[in-house]
């Protein structure tokens, strides 16, 4: 289930291309997507990690945190996804989606990161 919890992060367009990109890598690589742009709730890893568990299903599914006001970007995997998924494959996702966002590309950002991670997930069936 895509979601984009993005306050007014975004506008329409931006918001809907986002909300395009999880359903395609959805459907690509059959794990579950979701996106929190906003404030963390104090530390961001324990927080991003209370969100991924209360998803539907957290063991396929990935967050992806942005605080965009700390600078702060956060991944979260359950048990199934990091079986398809390495953590140095996160790590170079995360690592291109701070390029774009350093530019002020927040959208695009979010967009590459998740088509990233559907292709590592799918290229490893």
């Amino acid at each position: 289930m895509a979601q984009v919890a993005s306050g007014d992060f975004f506008n329409n367009a931006e918001r809907l291309a986002i909300d395009t990109t999880i359903r395609k890598s959805e459907q690509l690589c059959r794990f579950e997507f979701s996106v929190y742009v906003g404030d963390t709730d104090g530390a961001a890893r324990p927080f991003a990690t209370r969100l991924h568990n209360t998803l539907v299903a957290p063991t396929k599914s990935i967050l992806i945190l942005v605080d965009p006001t700390s600078r702060v970007l956060e991944i979260v995997t359950g048990a199934a996804v990091r079986r398809k998924v390495s953590d140095t494959e996160i790590e170079h996702v995360v690592t291109a989606m701070q390029a774009l966002f350093a530019e002020g590309h927040l959208a695009d950002g979010l967009r590459q990161g998740i088509s990233q991670i559907a292709e590592h997930a799918h290229a490893s069936v």
